[in-house]
């Protein structure tokens, strides 16, 4: 049987708690308290019980002001971080999950509960009748969650589940928990139920053997966690909220309202700017071992931050002169060169073509060698044919290359004939006759 709407509740009556709760003023158990401190009246008269049954807020006041009608139900998503209570205040002190929702929003209850190492989807409104719908096992809303476990389990244990289990005295409904994958020794299981009794997960798979070591929640009804940051809160859009409400309360109850295929789209939430008149946080200390005596956190990613790094030392480029401007090869090179321009003679033998002609020795009109030292060397010629015919002289290369140091010349390698070159005598595309310079026929063509 679904929960009665909104709309038949106000029409019978419900609690002034109930009512102020869905207001946004506190939690029910808050309002029960302010009650009993005299700090909510009606029509002027001071209220002593919170078993008042009212059809409106009309002439209620709290701290003698009055109540506005409620606004429309609004929905949040919130991807909660593992080490936070999902409550509003912890008496030992320990971070809660108000610590870390941004600025500016509104009086939110949190839907359920999660534990302090369960991470995940968590959904939060503004209506405290929402949040009693939403939670009842009888309207049947689904949740899911993925769990990563130590141990061994078969899908056929996992099947079991759906007949329920009772362990230690308490009854577990229906479970539909499917074996996602193996990593090594841990099994990662992807588990739907309806009901969400106080560690329900981690019971049932302690039950079975298993360790569970992470849990998420993926999923609430039709609300799914996707790739929301870890911290991150959105708004569910009005539209989408008005048709899973009316799901809700149709025909298929919370199973269908679960299937419901959204938009998907969800409102950003604009986090109010912190205030620019508060005193700036004193900066911790720059050594590492004050910052362990003063008690400071290390940062998140293991990493020191920017201002405790220290400065790398560069030497300015205007103090870099001479050799020091170069790289090693260079340096060596320019060592060298300095060594044989302070003391030229004992390289006199090995001189190079370059360092002759720079020699302060060498008169101004003396005949200074030629670039090219083949010319300067008497022509070479080639032993007699065995036809007793002597070649000519060996023509000067015309294809030649020189090196770093002005050293003797290279021929370049003869290439192939083509048949656009040239020769002298010969027109320009045809091949010369075997014999004169060009190739040999050998055959005929094909």
């Amino acid at each position: 049987m679904s929960p009665s709407s909104p709309q038949e509740s106000a029409r019978q009556g419900e609690r002034i708690a109930k009512l102020l709760a869905r207001a946004g003023i506190a939690s029910r158990r808050e309002i029960e308290r302010m009650i009993a401190e005299g700090r909510i009246a009606l029509e002027g008269q001071t209220l002593t019980t919170p078993a008042t049954v009212l059809t409106s807020l009309h002439g209620v006041t709290v701290d003698g002001n009055p109540v506005a009608a409620p606004a429309p139900a609004r929905l949040f998503r919130f991807h909660k971080p593992a080490g936070l209570l999902t409550t509003e205040r912890d008496p030992a002190g320990r971070p809660t999950i108000y610590d870390k929702l941004p600025r500016g929003l509104p009086r939110l209850m949190p839907v359920g509960r999660l534990d302090l190492s369960t991470e995940g989807l968590l959904l939060m409104t503004t209506d405290g009748e929402l949040k009693r719908q939403l939670e009842l096992p009888a309207t049947g809303v689904e949740r899911s969650y993925r769990a990563r476990a130590y141990g061994q389990v078969s899908q056929e244990q996992l099947e079991e589940l759906m007949l329920g289990v009772e362990i230690e005295g308490v009854r577990y409904g229906p479970i539909n928990a499917n074996l996602e994958r193996r990593t090594g020794a841990n099994v990662w299981i992807e588990l739907t139920l309806t009901e969400g009794k106080n560690r329900e997960v981690r019971r049932v798979l302690e039950h079975l053997g298993l360790k569970v070591s992470r849990l998420i929640r993926t999923r609430y009804g039709p609300f799914h966690l996707g790739d929301m940051p870890v911290g991150a809160a959105d708004e569910i859009r009005q539209h989408d909220l008005i048709v899973f409400r009316k799901a809700l309360t149709g025909p298929g109850g919370g199973k269908a309202a679960s299937n419901l295929q959204l938009s998907g789209k969800s409102k950003a939430v604009d986090a109010e700017p912190e205030d620019a008149s508060a005193e700036p946080a004193a900066a911790p200390p720059a050594n590492r071992a004050e910052r362990r005596k003063a008690g400071a956190q290390p940062p998140a990613n293991n990493r020191e931050p920017e201002a405790y790094k220290p400065a790398r030392v560069q030497r300015p480029k205007a103090e870099k002169k001479g050799p020091e401007k170069f790289g090693v090869a260079q340096r060596r090179r320019h060592q060298a060169k300095t060594q044989r321009q302070a003391n030229p003679a004992p390289f006199s033998e090995d001189l190079t073509e370059g360092q002759r002609r720079k020699r302060p020795d060498t008169a101004a009109g003396a005949m200074r060698p030629s670039r090219n030292p083949r010319q300067d060397a008497p022509a070479r010629t080639a032993p007699p044919s065995p036809k007793g015919k002597p070649f000519k002289e060996a023509p000067a290369a015309r294809h030649a290359q020189h090196d770093d140091d002005a050293g003797p010349l290279l021929d370049r390698p003869k290439r192939a004939f083509r048949p656009n070159d040239r020769r002298p005598g010969t027109a320009s595309g045809k091949r010369p006759p075997a014999g004169k310079g060009g190739p040999a026929k050998q055959g005929p063509r094909k």
